[in-house]
């Protein structure tokens, strides 16, 4: 890759944060062996005041990338909108640093946007480390139902009926293709034409479900959002949030917060308003589950402790 790509048909941007230099790097290397072949790549990477060397680490082992370190963390949206701000490229990826791209991943999702000049985003199917499917890379908007049946685990059962498992998107399969309210924000490659139409991610969202809003506006604004399950990208989901004990995964409290202040924004700003008896039951259900979520994590760390 070169250093800098005048002319880029794709720009990548990623944006790291502490604890994330070891996975920040696997994911550049697996730029540098699958590069998109159909034109140039002009790769950012934000860094959120990590302080694990990371900086040092792309500044020595990957001088091709565009490196943007910042003063403090500034979260997720405001660290990608430093880049999406700059893009000239007419499509650009939002990725996260603890995803892995596969040969032939970038040409393929290139040419599906290529193929479908109605389509403002696309994502492609996702797995973690063991293979599995990372259900999150398809997604239906969440109705209270849908997102209480998902939260309790019973709307992720196998045999559990579309209007249960409706946040996983099931109208379209794993290996499938076709539109998708939203994707995740793993691996967005997004249509320059339509973030300029639909505008930078949401600043008041710090980490967390800014992904599913982003989505939510490029439907209001006539964009489809596309699923492709054709090719595929590793996700280790989580790599710098959570603490992992067999197979449990826990935030800590800083990002268990924002996880939960961010639904409630999401649900405020797109559907609150109309009911307030019914929003004051969502604030609270919400509260319940960040209750619980806190207690759990705290358990957890402390076992691990």
């Amino acid at each position: 890759m070169a250093a800098r790509a005048d002319s880029p048909l794709l720009e990548i941007v990623i944006v790291n944060s502490t604890g994330g230099r070891d996975l920040l790097c696997a994911c550049l290397e697996s730029l540098e062996r699958h590069p998109l072949k159909a034109g140039e790549t002009l790769v950012w990477v934000i860094d959120n005041a990590s302080s694990d060397g990371a900086v040092e680490m792309v500044r020595r082992e990957f001088p091709w990338v565009q490196l943007e370190p910042l003063s403090y963390n500034a979260g997720f949206c405001v660290a990608n909108n430093v880049a999406l701000r700059r893009v000239v490229a007419p499509y650009v990826l939002v990725l996260n640093p603890d995803t892995e791209v596969s040969e032939g991943v970038l040409d393929h999702m290139i040419g599906v946007m290529a193929e479908h000049p109605d389509v403002g985003m696309a994502g492609c199917r996702l797995v973690t480390r063991d293979g599995t499917f990372d259900h999150a890379a398809k997604r239906s908007f969440p109705t209270p139902v849908g997102a209480l049946a998902h939260f309790l685990g019973i709307g992720r059962w196998r045999a559990a009926p579309s209007w249960l498992a409706q946040y996983r998107a099931p109208e379209v399969g794993e290996y499938d293709q076709g539109p998708v309210d939203s994707l995740n924000g793993a691996f967005m490659l997004v249509r320059r034409e339509a973030l300029h139409d639909v505008g930078l991610l949401d600043e008041g969202y710090w980490l967390y479900m800014d992904d599913l809003d982003w989505c939510f506006r490029f439907h209001r604004k006539g964009w489809k959002v596309w699923y492709d399950g054709r090719v595929t990208v590793l996700h280790v989901k989580g790599g710098t949030t959570v603490f992992e004990r067999r197979r449990s995964r826990h935030r800590g409290l800083r990002h268990n917060v924002a996880f939960h202040r961010s639904m409630g924004r999401f649900y405020r700003k797109f559907y609150g308003g109309r009911r307030p008896a019914f929003d004051l039951v969502i604030y609270l259900a919400i509260g319940v589950k960040l209750a619980i979520a806190t207690l759990r994590s705290t358990l957890a760390r402390r076992r691990l402790l």
